[in-house]
Formats: structure tokens, sequence, C-alpha cells
């Protein structure tokens, strides 16, 4: 047998992705501004990292249950319930994962029988279309129809929706483009998924990092969803705890149960210490994350007024989320794969071609802005300075 023919026909097509590869290439150069991952700089507060510690320091470092900490579940409801209206039973409704990726796959894992379709409306996050294909299901890519516009309607969706349906994932508030579903698509989206009876994903990592007091709305509290939807979210962004790997799903009790028997096999449970720094997270009356909005609202700012005043650039600013969408049309750029790479090699600065989240986004990049304001203004700099060198 030959080494090829030993890999599954799934590991060999599913690809590292373009983000990875310009992030990699990075790591290859000196003094590169890298605009790639939306892993942020801030730390998270002290207090978290002071529970993590204390939990290792006194021997809380072996397994939990397979759908983690109670004390975390329960940590999880009462916000759930305190924010959001929303109920959910801590002990068969609630399970705690290997950050929100591993509560996706397992998600998608849980309902997805070989065939099966799940709508992923575009843009998209560059690792569900994979996810959904290692569960054997078969990703349905819906473009806005507005192609102007970097945000699919209702109508597109339901146009998708095939007798081979099952799921919907929604990512709202959205990476790559920082948008937020409006209470009026939510629900008509609802409609759709209660007629068709389907399984609605909401995907919320990002929903603490809104600006300009902006309603982010959850459509499991619509009248008749929390029946049809999984919410899947993470401590990574809100309290920058990315390195912690610690994500968290609360839906119907019959698909938890199934995700937690999955990661039984999977992962066991996760890291015990990071539970007990989630809880701290979580469960404290102070708010850690107001203190990151300011950070990013500032980031934001600085790096959309930046760019704004480049020829050829705009910036379409994000509602949410700490990345920025940058059309690059205006440059005669045909590929921004192609961008991407020039300006790495030509200027030191890493940004994802738009390519990576869906063919609506050609001709765009991404631009994460988790870098300090020092950094972010030396990367637009480069920036401009490399369109600038583009007309000589």
């Amino acid at each position: 047998m030959n080494e090829v023919s030993r890999i599954s026909k799934i590991a060999s097509s599913i690809a590292p992705s373009m983000i990875r590869r310009l992030f990699n290439l990075a790591k290859t150069m000196d003094d590169v501004v890298d605009f790639t991952l939306g892993d942020p700089d801030v730390q998270p507060h002290v207090n978290i990292k002071e529970s993590a510690c204390r939990a290792i320091m006194t021997g809380k470092t072996r397994y939990s249950q397979n759908a983690g900490l109670i004390e975390l579940r329960e940590c999880i409801g009462n916000r759930y319930q305190a924010n959001e209206g929303l109920s959910y039973d801590p002990a068969t409704e609630i399970a705690v994962t290997v950050g929100a990726m591993e509560g996706l796959y397992l998600t998608l894992l849980s309902l997805i029988n070989p065939g099966d379709e799940v709508i992923i409306p575009a843009p998209f996050y560059v690792n569900y279309k994979q996810m959904v294909e290692m569960c054997h299901g078969v990703p349905v890519i819906v473009s806005p129809s507005n192609k102007t516009s970097l945000s699919v309607s209702a109508n597109d969706i339901e146009n998708a929706v095939s007798t081979k349906t099952k799921a919907i994932i929604i990512n709202s508030p959205s990476n790559p483009t920082g948008k937020i579903f409006s209470a009026e698509t939510l629900n008509q989206i609802a409609g759709i998924v209660k007629k068709r009876n389907l399984v609605v994903i909401t995907d919320e990592v990002y929903k603490k990092l809104v600006y300009d007091n902006i309603e982010c709305f959850n459509i499991a509290s619509i009248d008749g969803m929390k029946n049809h939807t999984v919410i899947v979210n993470s401590l990574s962004k809100e309290f920058c705890m990315t390195g912690y790997r610690i994500g968290y799903i609360l839906g119907p009790e019959d698909i938890v149960s199934t995700v937690v028997k999955l990661q039984e096999n999977v992962a066991a449970c996760a890291p015990l210490p990071s539970q007990y720094a989630a809880i701290e997270a979580i469960g404290s009356n102070e708010d850690y994350s107001a203190e990151m909005v300011t950070t990013f609202t500032s980031r934001r700012n600085v790096l959309c007024k930046t760019l704004e005043n480049v020829p050829g650039l705009n910036v379409i600013v994000p509602e949410a989320t700490f990345y920025a969408m940058v059309d690059i049309r205006g440059l005669g750029y045909q590929s921004s794969e192609k961008f991407a790479y020039d300006l790495l090699n030509s200027a030191k600065v890493a940004v994802v071609p738009g390519i990576a989240y869906g063919d609506i986004c050609e001709g765009y990049v991404r631009i994460a802005f988790t870098l300090s304001e020092d950094r972010i203004t030396e990367g637009t700099k480069r920036i401009a300075k490399f369109v600038e060198s583009l007309n000589k």
C-alpha cells in the first residue's frame, strides 16, 4: 500500500485554510505586521488567570464530567437566563466543549447523515464548509442575490432549502464582515426553519464584541425556536481566552446529549483548569469584557479612518468583531489572493484574501485589528505606501 492510498478520501479533501497559509508564511519573515488571525493580543483579566493557576496548584487537573463541570454549566445557564431570557437545564441542555470549534463540529456530527445538506450563508467562516464535509454532509453555500451586499437575505436562504436540507449555520456577528443579522431577518429565517422543521446552529462567539450600542438578537428567543436552535459560544473572543480552549453549546436535550456522547470518544472533556477559569470569567459580577470592547472600538476607528484615506480602498466599517473587510477592486486587482501575497512580499503586511470566505468576497481582503494601535498604524502606513507604488 503506498502512502497516498491509505489516507481517507475525506481527509485528503480537506485543505489547510488560506488564512493559515498566509499566517505561516508571515512567520518566516521578520518585522511583519500580521493582520491574519482573530487571536487578540489583549490578556485575560488577572482574576481569570489566577483562577486557572489556583486550579493547577490545588490539584484540579484531572477529568471532569464529559459535559463539563456542573458549576460551569450552571454559570452559563444563569447568564443566558439573565441576558437573553432563555432557560436551559444545566444538567441536560448545556455542554462544555474544547472551544466553540469542537462544539460546532460535534453538533454537526450529531445531526448529519451522509448526503444531508447544510446551508451556509456567505461570506462564511472558512471552517464551516470543511466541517460539514468531514461529517459526510453537503455544504450549500448561499451568496447574496444582491451582489453589492456582503450579507444574505432570508429569501436567499429560503431559495436554497431543499428536501435534503437538515440545518442552517448562521454567524451573527459575522466573521469576516462584522455585520449583524437584524431582528427582522432572524424572524424571517425562523419562519423558514419552523416551516421546514430544520435546525439552526447559531455561532455567537462575537456577540459581546459589538460597537455603537447596536443590538444583537438571538434567534432562539423567537417563539417556537428554542427547540430548533443550537447556540454555539466560546470564551476565546469575549474574554481573550483563545488558548484556554473553552467553548459551550446550549440546545435541545437530544442534540446536547449526543454531543456529550461523542465528546467522550473525542476529547473526554475540556481542560479542567480552563473550566475553573471560565467559571470566574462567566460567573463573576465584574464585567471582564467591557474594557476589551473599549480597546477594540478605538482600534477599529484608527484602522478605518486611516485606510479610508488611501485611494482605491473602500473600508466596510464593522458593526462588531475585530475584523474589517476592505474592498480592493479600485486597485485593479483581479485576485485578492495575489494582492495578499504581493502585499506580504513587498510591504511585510499580512492580510487574508477575501476569496477564502466565498466567491462573493473576491475583491476584498480581511484585516484583523488584533494588534496594538501602534502596530495598526504602522501596518496601514505600509499598505498606503504599497498602494502608492502600484500607480508608479
